[in-house]
């Protein structure tokens, strides 16, 4: 049988995967770690990220090469304890995976104790707290998100978002937009962190219906907004 245009569409995105994972792998780690290090003192000091009161944000997992967040969480968590206005206003959502079928939720957590390894050694939201109470999770929270942090493997300035292959952000980020338009909710802000080296050409990476679009990128040069609604909070 000959292939589909979305079975063309997916060899490309893996052929792609390939080639970004490849240069991430001979990123110099100095590099690495002082963009690291950009990206996350320009997250914390953009209005955007000051002014949200709920968000969700990737745990880094390192073997991936994905940008660094725990400076990021730390700051939101432990500032609940400095009496921080604005950081202390926060509320922290992050993923668990639930199985292989791009099944994915995001649970609040208040501490970094609340997070265990699980079977890749990657941390996430223990299901319930040290009480034994179920974490909320953002898909029945009373109010809605402002903000995602989001990871990727590759991105250009167009908002294209090149994924993992798992389709587990694209399914959340759709069901979430969806739940958001039921209630009424402004749609929240889609910001993902990216490296140099990932953020591509316009019109390299292929896209299906259910890809996701971001709405700004940042990087260690600085925020890249996309979306009308980036453009205007970011000017």
């Amino acid at each position: 049988m000959s292939a589909t245009p979305l079975d063309t569409i997916f060899k490309q995105k893996n052929t792609l995967r390939s080639k970004v994972k490849k240069e991430l792998r001979s990123m110099d780690p100095t590099l690495r770690s002082q963009e690291d290090e950009a990206i996350q003192r320009i997250v914390l000091e953009a209005p955007w990220f000051k002014s949200c009161k709920r968000l969700c944000a990737y745990i880094t997992c390192g073997p991936l090469r994905e940008v660094d967040t725990s400076k990021l969480l730390s700051e939101i968590l432990n500032n609940k304890d400095k009496g921080d206005h604005l950081q202390a206003m926060k509320k922290l959502y992050v993923p668990r995976i639930e199985d292989k079928n791009s099944h994915m939720r995001m649970l609040n957590i208040s501490r970094m104790d609340d997070l265990i390894p699980n079977s890749m050694n990657i941390l996430e939201p223990a299901p319930v707290d040290a009480e034994g109470n179920e974490r909320e999770n953002v898909m029945f929270a009373n109010e809605p998100v402002d903000l995602f942090l989001l990871p990727g493997l590759a991105f250009d300035k167009s908002g294209r978002r090149l994924g993992r292959g798992g389709g587990y952000y694209d399914t959340f980020l759709t069901n979430y937009q969806e739940l958001a338009a039921d209630r009424k909710w402004k749609k929240p802000l889609f910001v993902a962190l990216s490296y140099s080296v990932q953020i591509l050409e316009d019109g390299i990476i292929p896209i299906t219906p259910n890809d996701v679009y971001v709405d700004a990128l940042v990087s260690s040069s600085g925020v890249i907004p996309i979306s009308q609604a980036a453009t205007e909070i970011c000017s």
